[in-house]
């Protein structure tokens, strides 16, 4: 079986959804299953529900529930001509369900809400596709992640249960595989044993493609996206930018983990272990060989890349009494950055001064300074960079720094990384 992933541009619309039509049409005689993000920006859109949601405002809860269900109706309307079609109901279904939850009491948990909420994009988009397959005359059947994944309580960022999601998924494969060629399922979601939708964290449709390859022993992964492949550089801030041709499970692993954003770090890991090889191709042009994922890693070292991370924060955190940042204070400090679930990009320590770098869109800096108060005195610089150079040069550091201020710099015998301003 082959896995492919569409993420949230492949299927933003309904000519998109026609060309993800005719792609899963070249294979037709192979057992294929399909795992689909939301369409466009509906992530962000159910986001914004939850934000009125918890804010108990109605009047703006009730307009962006019907903004997304007209723009779903919209695209539907496009792809299916009986307005009669099950499609249809299907989509009035899940938003009045969303409608009524504001009459309904709100979990103390806010991360059960968000699961329960933003998870219904994935429903939505795969049912459709699911519907629109169908009608190209696939044998295609859709598949309810939330009754295959199955993950703990930790809700927001589901851990997976390995043993019990292969057990899931066989057993749900087994009684269609027959009669099937296509499957089409949610990335992102999961279940507890409870039942309850749980997500696997935010852009986890990656992961989602691994786990099911991974528990169907795969041939292959493809994920699709609006890129060659992987490129060494991001071309929204570098001209010329290379492919990646062939790099090692390892290689993308050290890439996604410095911040490549065209694949989920925790993809890899799963189909490494099973040594099932990983493609990245261009939905736009699927002809195109893409970037291949395997094993080997003769090639790694034949091309710099280059990821860059804006809008980053510098704290500077040292204990208030001057004495050592020691085991003692760092256990501490990474405590509090744990239970706020803050991710640390770059850490740097000295005898005195413990040094961090976090994203500045996903951190509250007051609350988190004030928890860091009074134990420890902290100094900060917003709007800094992170820039990592993989298989760096002499020429590509000079390349990346020149008329830059470094503030942090740190080098091992593959990776070159700069915190700049």
């Amino acid at each position: 079986m082959k896995v492919f992933k569409f993420g949230g541009a492949s299927v933003k619309d309904a000519a998109a959804i026609k060309n993800v039509g005719s792609i899963l049409l070249r294979f037709e005689h192979e057992p294929v299953l399909v795992v689909v993000s939301a369409m466009g920006k509906t992530t962000n859109k159910l986001e914004e529900c939850l934000t009125y949601l918890l804010a108990q405002d109605q009047l703006n809860y009730y307009h962006t529930v019907d903004s997304l269900r007209d723009f779903h109706i919209d695209i539907a309307g496009e792809l299916f001509h009986d307005q009669h079609s099950k499609v249809f109901r299907f989509i009035d279904d899940i938003f009045e369900q969303l409608k009524n939850k504001f009459e309904k009491p709100l979990a103390e948990q806010r991360s059960f809400e968000y699961d329960q909420v933003v998870s219904l994009g994935e429903v939505l988009s795969s049912f459709i596709i699911n519907e629109y397959v169908l009608e190209l005359g696939l044998k295609s059947e859709w598949l309810d992640a939330r009754r295959l994944i199955r993950t703990d309580n930790h809700y927001q960022e589901g851990n997976v249960n390995w043993e019990k999601s292969e057990a899931l998924i066989i057993d749900r494969l087994k009684s269609s595989i027959q009669q099937t060629n296509t499957f089409i399922t949610q990335g992102f979601i999961g279940h507890t044993a409870e039942g309850f939708t749980t997500t696997l964290g935010r852009e986890g449709s990656d992961y989602s493609a691994a786990i099911f390859a991974f528990c169907t022993n795969a041939s292959e992964v493809t994920i699709w996206k609006d890129v060659p492949g992987m490129l060494n550089a991001d071309p929204k801030y570098f001209e010329n930018t290379q492919l990646l041709s062939k790099i090692s499970y390892r290689e993308a692993i050290e890439l996604a983990y410095f911040g490549a954003s065209v694949i989920h770090p925790k993809t890899i890991k799963p189909l490494q272990n099973k040594e099932i090889p990983l493609f990245v191709k261009s939905f736009i042009e699927p002809e195109a060989p893409g970037t291949t994922i395997q094993s080997a890693g003769g090639n790694d070292h034949l091309i710099p890349s280059f990821i860059v991370k804006k809008n980053q924060v510098l704290i500077t955190i040292s204990s208030a009494d001057f004495s050592f940042i020691n085991e003692d204070a760092l256990a501490r400090i990474f405590e509090i950055f744990y239970t706020n679930r803050i991710k640390i990009n770059l850490m740097q320590n000295s005898a005195l001064n413990f040094s961090v770098l976090v994203d500045g869109d996903k951190v509250h800096l007051e609350t988190l300074l004030a928890k860091l108060n009074p134990s420890f005195k902290c100094k900060y610089n917003e709007g800094v960079e992170l820039v990592t150079i993989r298989h760096y040069n002499h020429a590509t550091i000079t390349q990346m720094t020149r008329g830059r201020e470094i503030l942090i710099e740190q080098r091992s015998r593959q990776t070159a990384r700069f915190v700049i301003r």
